[in-house]
Order: C-alpha cells, then sequence, then structure tokens
C-alpha cells in the first residue's frame, strides 16, 4: 500500500439526515422504524449533531458493531459474516446496503428520509439490472435493438417514437428480454444499467421527472462526462481516497490498467463495473462469472502479458492468454500474493505509470430525485453535439 495516501478519518461518515428542523424528529424515526424492521437497530447509534452546515441526525454503527465488522472499512465480508442471502432476498439486498453505508468512512447526506428512501431502492435496482446484464464487448462497434433504438452521429442511440425508455433498456441489456446480445463498451453498459434502475425509480416516486428523463432520450441521449454531471455524485477524492475494499452495492467502480503498454489498447484502459454486493462486481461478458476484487485484480495484471499485435500491426489483448494466466496464478497462492500487492494498492493520477494499482480512490452513485429535492438538470433540449459510441 502506498503509505503516503491517508484514507478518510473513521467517525466521518455513515448516514445524515439534514432536514428542515421541523421534520427532523420525524425523518429519525422513520429510519429508526426501517431499521428495526430489518432487525439492524441493534447495529446502530443515532446522535442528533450540530455542524456549521446546521443541525442534522448522525446514523452510524456502534462500536460492538464496527469491531464485529473489523475497522479497516471491508464491506466485502458483510454478506459472509451476517448470513445475507442478497440474491435471493430483497430485504438482505436492502440490509446490506445499509449496513455498508452505516459504516462508511465518508457521509451519505439527505435532506429528507423520502431521498434516502429512493437512494436504497436505487442501488437494488441496480444490482438486479447489473446482474441480469449479458452484453458484446466491443470498443468500434455499437448496436441496440432496432425496434427500440435509432443512431445519429450528433444525438447518439435515441428511442424510437413511442418506445418505453425502461424496457428499451432492458431489451438492449438483458438477452431473456430481447434474445440476442448487443456490443458495448463496459463504460457505456455502466450508463444503461444506472439509467435503467433511476428510470424504476422515477416512474415510482416523480412521474414528471420520468416524463422528461423519457422526452430527453427521444431526443439525444446523455453520455460520458454529460451523463456524470446530470446524474452521479463522486464519492471519495485522490487526495482522501476511500479503503481499497469499501465499496456500497450498486455503487458504479472503475478499475484502473496501471501497466503503460497494455493500455494503449482501445478499451483495455481500464475496466468500469458496479458492485453488487457478496464481495463481487458484474462481468458483462460473462455473467456466470462475476469477479471478486481477487479476481479482478489479477484479470487487470495479466493484460500486460496478453498484449500483442494482430494482422494489421493493431495492438490487442489475447483474452485467451488472460484467461490462462489468471488460471494459473490463481492456483499458485505466492504468485498471486504478489500480484495483489501491487493491484490492491490505490491508483496514479492519469498519465502517471510508475508504481500504482488498479484501485480508485472513488465510488460513484446516483443523485438525488425527489421532487422537491432532486438534482437532475436536464440540458437544453435543442443541444447537439457529436457523440461517439
Amino acid at each position: 500500500m502506498n503509505k503516503t495516501r491517508q484514507f478518510i478519518a473513521p467517525g466521518a461518515g455513515g448516514v445524515h439526515l439534514r432536514c428542515p428542523a421541523s421534520d427532523l424528529d420525524s425523518a429519525r424515526q422513520s429510519f429508526l422504524d426501517e431499521l428495526e424492521s430489518l432487525g439492524l437497530d441493534p447495529c446502530v447509534e443515532i446522535n442528533r449533531m450540530v455542524d456549521v452546515n446546521g443541525e442534522f441526525v448522525h446514523f452510524g454503527l456502534n462500536e460492538s458493531s464496527l469491531r464485529d465488522f473489523g475497522s479497516d472499512f471491508d464491506t466485502t465480508q458483510l454478506c459472509q459474516k451476517l448470513n445475507l442471502d442478497t440474491g435471493g432476498s430483497p430485504d438482505d439486498l436492502e440490509r446490506e446496503i445499509l449496513l455498508a453505508m452505516l459504516m462508511g468512512p465518508v457521509a451519505f447526506p439527505f435532506p429528507t428520509y423520502d431521498e434516502l428512501v429512493s437512494a436504497v431502492r436505487i442501488r437494488k435496482n441496480i444490482v438486479v439490472a447489473a446482474r441480469k446484464t449479458a452484453l458484446a464487448f466491443d470498443t468500434e462497434e455499437a448496436e441496440r435493438p432496432a425496434g427500440d433504438w435509432n443512431y445519429s452521429e450528433a444525438r447518439g442511440f435515441t428511442l424510437m417514437p413511442g418506445r418505453p425508455l425502461i424496457e428499451s433498456l432492458r431489451k438492449a441489456t438483458q438477452p431473456e428480454r430481447s434474445g440476442k446480445l448487443y456490443s458495448f463498451s463496459c463504460y457505456r453498459a455502466t450508463e444503461y444499467v444506472m439509467l435503467l434502475g433511476l428510470a424504476q425509480e422515477l416512474e415510482r416516486c416523480n412521474p414528471e421527472l420520468s416524463r422528461r428523463l423519457q422526452e430527453q432520450w427521444e431526443t439525444r441521449a446523455i453520455m460520458s462526462g454529460e451523463f456524470h454531471d446530470v446524474f452521479l455524485h463522486e464519492y471519495g477524492t485522490l487526495n482522501n481516497p476511500l479503503p481499497p475494499r469499501y465499496y456500497v452495492p450498486g455503487d458504479r467502480v472503475w478499475f484502473r490498467n496501471p501497466d503503460e503498454h497494455s493500455s494503449n489498447v482501445d478499451g483495455y484502459e481500464g475496466s468500469w463495473v458496479f458492485y453488487i454486493g457478496n464481495g463481487l462486481f458484474t462481468n458483462f461478458w460473462k455473467r456466470d462469472q462475476p469477479f471478486t476484487l481477487v479476481t479482478k485484480c489479477v484479470e487487470l495484471f495479466h493484460w500486460r502479458n496478453a498484449t500483442c499485435r494482430n494482422g494489421d500491426g493493431k495492438l490487442r489483448i489475447d483474452e485467451d492468454i488472460v484467461e490462462d494466466r489468471v488460471r494459473q496464478s490463481l492456483q499458485n497462492p505466492l504468485e498471486e500474493g504478489q500480484i495483489l500487492e501491487k493491484m490492491l494498492r490505490l491508483r496514479e493520477p492519469a498519465g502517471v505509470y510508475l508504481n500504482g494499482g488498479c484501485v480508485d480512490a472513488t465510488r460513484e452513485y446516483v443523485c438525488r430525485v425527489r421532487p422537491g429535492t432532486s438534482e437532475i438538470v436536464f440540458p437544453h433540449k435543442n443541444s447537439l453535439h457529436k457523440v461517439v459510441e
């Protein structure tokens, strides 16, 4: 681990309800009732506090629970320690999400209890959708179901007239809906899954914003940096990084390729995934083989050992070599440990390839969505720009 890095201080995080003073007590009680219904209330410490931004209610794990779950913010072991079945039980998935947020090294602030409810539901939506997503990896070509989507260079993939956004996103990402795997880059794939999770919640809690989201995708797709700016929060920084084993189900996560040579291959600069709980990260190309933190690190490490040139002289990664090298490393505990020692370091800044690993300092999640407190501001409907799929 890079000893110059300092993780965010314990005690600064958890869930913060920052409602108007008149609503604080009712919000506190509503959240406490939810924690009790899930059997989590014995784990939680609740304090009414004041800082420069005003009064708020702080929910965090108590000292006993922090000892039980570990002091290094490792959320990848929560399901094992509590015997949670997040694949079979929606309540267990909610338990894992809330526990990860409550033990977090940074605060998750909400201006109303309803925003907290929506944030958890969006994370659940994302996890469920991400588990169902299966795609064909392609950095140069992109395709969508022809009856639902239309492409133009100026507008990206937009909805065909009369096609609903939610079902169109499902058909593009879930082969059970369409009978086909569609070509995506990993980055664009994460946008579709996050958009689906968001759209499902807006349909439930904010019909007007849901209508405008539908209208936006009938007009122009929001992608890449603009997607991040409009829909997402990023938490953690390079100066105050998140711990390398801290993830909340529904987080979008970036793993950087720390090898300069192989990172020049299109699509192998790194890997965008979702944390889907129980220590697992999405594998959109082999849905039934999700990654652990260990297997993800080992995979990215061996990209450097599988870099070659095709018949046209173009740099590429031979996935068969990667798969074989990963299998060998995982069968050799000494080699696996040496790889993890390198790869579990925090990534270095863009353009720097010295001693960093593949773990990012930050994670991303969907911003506020409720009427009156939503942070989503759509770009001007007539604004157009060249987009690259």
